[in-house]
Parts: structure tokens; C-alpha cells; sequence
């Protein structure tokens, strides 16, 4: 039987969230969320639907937002773009232990994802149907774990080095069969953080890497019109002409 592309990310999706549901995180973290477990059935759609064939660019960002891929579990998954744009819907379990000051409504959660947002608010502008834009790109999150001190959000490079160095080397070797299987000419971090990390665990591919500016609503460079930004960005690097 042929393993196409798609089944090559599936596998290696499985294979990423079995290897952190092992891992343990210590205070101030409260709560990990896990949407390869609990969102399952909406990221497979997404890698089945969109991550058919080589793709020329993967966007890589950083890891779930609290009302996007923890909402969705599709990176950036602003429920408005997943569900109009993306065409994907469906139930969305819980986790294990679910944070009451984060909870997960699934397609129910009326909180908007201002990254997702963003950024699929840009590629929707310039392609138009997300069957043109996946011709090309793949989005995918570098590290699939939400992790939460209460209400606040904490990111992965937050995490002291005795947790965070696991993490990394399992958030590198996903990374790499990812890029295997796609054979990108290009990634590009959205945010440095992602960037770096892109840059660290692909080292002798033959790809090239940049970054965009990160569509959060905490940078005032990105409130100050980010889709412009970006798109200035892409084009100065020679990814869009």
C-alpha cells in the first residue's frame, strides 16, 4: 500500500502526542492541554484535507492558543477560519484535567484566536480558497501543548531546561519527519522563537528558513497592521513574489 504524505504526518502526529502525554510539568504550570488527543478527529481532517503532495513553504508557528488550536486542533485555529474557510468542523472531546479559567468549548467557544485570525484572515485575502493556498503551504505548530499557569498563558520557551529539553528533542524529530514528508524549499517561523527552533532542528536540509513577524496582539508591530507586514516580509525574502 502507498503512504502518501498525509498518512506520513498522521503517523508522525501519533507518534509526537503519545511521546509528550508521557511527559510531567511542574508549577507554575496548572494545566497542559493536548488537542492531538482530545481534538483528534479535527487534526486528522486537517492533515487528510490539506497536507496532500509537497509543499513549496511551511509556516511554522510556536503552539496552541488558548481559543484557537486548543479550541480546534488546528494550528492557528481561529473557529471562524477552521470552520468557513477551512471547512472543518465536528465534536471536540476535553482534556483529562481541563482548566476552568481556560475551558474547551470546541466550535462552541465564542472567544476569537486574533493570530489565527490574522493570519488566515492574509493567506484568505491574497488566495482566496484554502484549496489554492494549500497548492503550495502547510501550516503546522512546532510543539502541540498548551500549557497554563491559571489563566495565563505559558509558552514552551518559559518551561525551566529539565522539561523543556524533552520536550525540544521530541518537538525536533516531529518536525524533521514532517519536513521529510512535505520537502519544503522553504520554512518560515512565524515569530522568532519558531524560527529558531526551525533552524536548530533542521540543520544540513536543503531548505532555506525565515520568519514572519507573529501575528499576536501583544506585539504593537503586528497591531499596527501586520498583514502588511508579513506580506512585505515574504516578498522581501522572495517567498511571494
Amino acid at each position: 500500500m502507498t503512504t502518501t504524505t498525509a498518512d506520513s504526518l498522521i503517523a508522525a502526529a501519533h507518534a509526537l502526542s503519545g511521546t509528550l502525554d508521557a511527559m510531567r510539568f511542574a508549577a507554575p504550570v496548572s494545566h497542559v492541554y493536548n488537542p492531538l488527543d482530545y481534538a483528534w478527529g479535527i487534526h486528522e481532517d486537517y492533515l487528510r484535507r490539506y497536507a496532500a503532495g509537497r509543499k513549496r513553504i511551511v509556516f511554522l508557528g510556536m503552539n496552541p492558543g488558548p481559543f484557537g488550536m486548543a479550541q480546534t486542533g488546528v494550528p492557528f485555529g481561529e473557529i471562524d477560519a477552521v470552520r468557513d474557510w477551512l471547512g472543518l468542523a465536528g465534536p471536540v472531546g476535553k482534556p483529562a484535567v481541563e482548566n476552568p479559567k481556560r475551558p474547551v468549548e470546541g466550535f462552541g467557544c465564542a472567544r476569537s484566536e486574533v493570530s489565527g485570525r490574522r493570519l488566515w484572515g492574509l493567506f484568505r485575502e491574497r488566495f482566496g480558497t484554502a484549496e489554492a493556498f494549500f497548492a503550495e503551504h502547510f501550516v503546522a505548530n512546532y510543539c502541540p501543548l498548551a500549557f497554563f499557569d491559571g489563566g495565563r498563558n505559558v509558552t514552551p520557551d518559559k518551561l525551566p531546561a529539565a522539561e523543556s529539553q524533552p520536550l525540544l528533542a521530541a518537538c525536533d524529530e516531529h518536525l524533521r519527519r514532517m519536513i521529510d514528508a512535505l520537502a519544503p524549499d522553504w520554512v518560515i517561523g512565524v515569530g522568532a522563537w519558531a524560527e529558531s527552533r526551525a533552524a536548530a532542528a533542521l540543520t544540513g536540509r536543503k531548505l532555506r528558513i525565515g520568519r514572519v513577524l507573529h501575528p499576536s496582539p501583544a506585539s504593537p508591530a503586528a497591531n499596527r497592521g501586520w498583514s502588511e507586514a508579513a506580506s512585505r516580509q515574504l516578498a522581501e525574502l522572495g517567498v511571494w513574489a
